[in-house]
């Protein structure tokens, strides 16, 4: 590639310590166009370096610049998702330093984004563009190593010490990332140690141990509170072992130990053989990550380290947090993404056992879904939330921010529940008289609303297509459609299913449909 020839041009995002590099490797590719940092005294390192380059401090001007057709984000870990989505909104192919987000949720929107747009996105795995891994996947392929047993990885330093992330999310990656691809399947269980030792809530050393269904197993130690940096990848198979360390020189990063365990008389003997170099090109891992990113955005190829990749990636970082938090646990990666690969849960929130959530819906902040409840499909369930125990909602429902659905409340499809809007399902509640045998039962019918801080009290049925005002308290419940205001509620008007009022004649002037009174409020008047 002949440099200052091309006409593709990348802007890198985050001046900081990793961006420098990404600069200067972009630069001797001759395709450096922008350098963009919220912090003027960050670009004023490079102004003087590179003189013909445009220097951004607001990210959206620099998007603006039609020139750009890449950008490489180098920022914190906390707004990799917030910039690759504008990025590629705007049109660009996205290159995003590990990890590509920190949740799969956002991970998961940045694939489709791009998918839907047709632009490139690749996450930093750099390891997987080093010479050694890639001549070490290239053995493994062609058998030199035979059947892989296991597979050890550890990358140990005295710093750099980070606060917005612990060890494993921010050393581990890159490791996970060559587990998975010499591995060539999904790990079926995670376990994960660690301890805190700077700070009580920042881990700053973790074990990682992978199980697979072929019978691999790997494990990952990493620590920034070692004496002594060392990078090492050990990969044992029934023909050969290798060795790959990426902390000594080039002409000594990759060997092959030719051991082998023989039998006698019923008792292993290892034959220990002496290691054979083995020989690789010279090369930096960055400027050949920087270069297969350029010829993904020309190629329009997908890179080696896709959003796909990146996505694998952080599921088995988000099972060893889970496992790391409870203190070892062994994660089933099948259970912990079965449920998540139908609806999201946000991590704060709780979901019982015995739960049933459909497919779209989404569990936010704080909030809890007890055992024996039922959610549908495409629901959004606020934040500090309580469901159950055995509430039944339907598909569609919106349950706004501080909300209880109590057993005996049934919700049909898409009722609207405004915040902090209240069920009863006891009519005479004493503390110190147990009543739930007396519960009485609440049913809310397809596409009605509940506005913000409506209280309903117990045992009635709200009517399909009804609309509770704010801060009214139903007493006798509501007809369809009906439109009740004060408190004790009372009805003023009749409402249409698009939600606007209907006028005296029971027609809608917004989308046109006519009603006509029924047993149970309106039903909607055939067309004529």
């Amino acid at each position: 590639m002949a440099k200052g020839k091309n006409e593709t041009k990348i802007a890198v995002v985050g001046a900081g310590y990793w961006g420098a590099n990404l600069v200067r490797n972009y630069a001797e590719l001759g395709v450096l166009g922008a350098v963009c940092d919220s912090n003027p005294k960050a670009l004023s390192a490079f102004r003087e370096k590179y003189p013909s380059v445009k220097y951004f401090s607001d990210f959206q001007a620099m998007l603006g610049e039609r020139g750009i057709r890449g950008v490489a984000i180098a920022a914190p870990a906390e707004m990799h998702f917030s910039l690759a989505r504008e990025a590629l909104l705007s049109g660009k192919d996205v290159f995003v330093e590990k990890p590509l987000a920190l949740n799969l949720t956002d991970a998961r929107e940045l694939h489709d984004l791009a998918a839907s747009l047709g632009r490139v996105l690749m996450v930093g795995h750099l390891l997987q563009y080093h010479p050694a891994f890639i001549k070490l996947k290239e053995l493994i392929h062609h058998g030199e190593l035979g059947r892989i047993h296991y597979i050890y990885s550890n990358r140990l330093s005295f710093g750099k010490i980070r606060r917005e992330e612990d060890i494993l999310w921010s050393f581990a990656p890159h490791d996970i990332s060559m587990i998975l691809a010499l591995a060539q399947e999904e790990p079926e269980y995670v376990m994960a140690t660690g301890g805190n030792y700077l700070h009580r809530k920042i881990a700053d050393v973790t074990t990682t141990h992978l199980e697979f269904a072929s019978g691999l197993k790997a494990h990952v130690f990493v620590s920034w509170l070692h004496p002594f940096k060392e990078q090492t990848l050990v990969v044992v198979g029934d023909r050969n072992m290798a060795v790959f360390k990426d902390t000594v020189p080039w002409g000594e990063k990759l060997h092959l130990y030719p051991h082998n365990i023989s039998w006698h008389d019923g008792i292993p003997v290892p034959d220990k053989k002496e290691p054979i170099r083995v020989e690789i090109e010279p090369g930096e891992p960055l400027k050949a990550e920087c270069t297969h990113f350029l010829a993904c955005v020309e190629t329009r190829r997908t890179p080696v380290t896709d959003a796909k990749e990146g996505i694998e990636v952080l599921k088995v970082l988000k099972a060893s947090q889970d496992s790391l938090l409870g203190n070892g646990r062994k994660i089933s990666l099948r259970e912990a993404f079965r449920k998540q690969d139908a609806f999201f849960a946000h991590e704060t929130s709780f979901v019982d056992d015995g739960v049933q959530i459909g497919a779209g819906t989404k569990v936010w902040h704080f909030s809890h879904v007890l055992g024996g409840s039922i959610v549908g499909k495409n629901c959004s369930i606020g934040q500090n939330v309580v469901i159950g125990p055995d509430a039944h909602i339907g598909d569609g429902c919106k349950i706004q921010n501080n909300v209880c659905v109590y057993k005996g409340v049934t919700l049909e499809d898409n009722v609207f529940c405004g915040p902090s809007m209240v069920f009863t399902n006891v009519f005479n509640p004493r503390a110190h008289i147990p009543r739930m045998d007396e519960m009485r039962p609440t049913l809310v019918k397809t596409g009605a609303t509940i506005g913000a801080n409506a209280t309903i009290v117990c045992g009635y049925t709200i009517g399909a297509c009804a609309f509770v005002g704010a801060g009214a308290v139903v007493t006798r419940g509501a007809p369809a459609h009906a439109l009740m205001v004060g408190n004790p509620a009372r009805q003023i008007g009749w409402m249409c299913e698009c939600g606007n009022r209907l006028d005296g004649k029971l027609s809608c002037s917004h989308c046109g449909k006519r009603y006509k009174k029924s047993r149970d409020g309106l039903s909607q008047a055939s067309s004529k």
